[in-house]
């Protein structure tokens, strides 16, 4: 899927030359207004501008390369949400006519008992889902203040009851799960577990006790070393 750059040779913006620093593992990591090399035959991707024909990172973390496109892997990412994201929830907090979700981003998300998938009656709300419990929700809308309401009237949208909630980094969402033999799809069925895949760096493992454990120790190293491997390295070292 892609590749880490060892040894570049990176300098900041405005220097007369491009600092060699230190060859080997060590020189991955880049910051903000670090000129990481010629643009010639590269794009830009995340994390990555072009000025003077140089690629300038914006971003602090690892510099990675797929099909020509350089990219920026950052150390820390955070969830920002966005009108139709399938989200993993945990409620926070319950109102008599609402509920307050925890879905891994800066700010809590609303979730009214008019889009709740039940009849609830006012201050009965707690019967439904309470502090604790996982929804599996949609992001009905995101306003300018960043407040976000969530819906649970959608197909398959629901409490979730059996089985457990993992997190990972949220910039690791399309390696996992692009291409036709995607990790998520090859995870699911190495592991006989099944995963629901959430767009705020959450996902719902549930199948027995062994299966649920193998599937969270891959998401555990993705967590702890998914900033200096490629995914499809992390997976083949998960599977030996």
């Amino acid at each position: 899927m892609g590749r880490i750059y060892h040894g570049l040779a990176c300098g900041r913006v405005g220097e007369k030359g491009m600092s060699k620093g230190q060859v080997g593992a060590e020189q991955r990591l880049v910051t903000p207004g670090m000129t990481i090399g010629s643009s010639s035959g590269k794009r830009a991707g995340v994390g990555i501008i072009i000025r003077d024909q140089q690629l300038i990172s914006t971003q602090l973390g690892f510099i990675r390369e797929s099909n020509d496109v350089v990219s920026i892997s950052p150390i820390r990412s955070h969830y920002m949400p966005q009108s139709g994201d399938l989200i993993l929830g945990l409620v926070a907090e319950v109102r008599n006519n609402m509920w307050f979700l925890d879905i891994n981003g800066t700010f809590q998300a609303l979730l009214p008992m008019s889009l709740a998938p039940w009849k609830v009656e006012f201050g009965a709300t707690r019967r439904h889902l309470d502090v604790g419990d996982v929804a599996l929700a949609r992001v009905q809308e995101v306003d300018e203040t960043h407040s976000v309401v969530l819906t649970m009237k959608g197909v398959g949208l629901r409490k979730l009851k059996e089985g457990s909630m993992v997190t990972f980094p949220v910039h690791h969402l399309d390696q996992l799960r692009e291409g036709e033999r995607s990790i998520l799809s090859r995870l699911q069925s190495d592991t006989d577990c099944r995963i629901i895949l959430g767009e705020n760096g959450r996902v719902w493992l549930d199948g027995d006790a062994t299966s649920v454990s193998n599937a969270r120790r891959f998401f555990d190293s993705l967590k702890a070393e998914g900033h200096r491997q490629s995914i499809d390295e992390l997976y083949t070292n998960y599977m030996n």
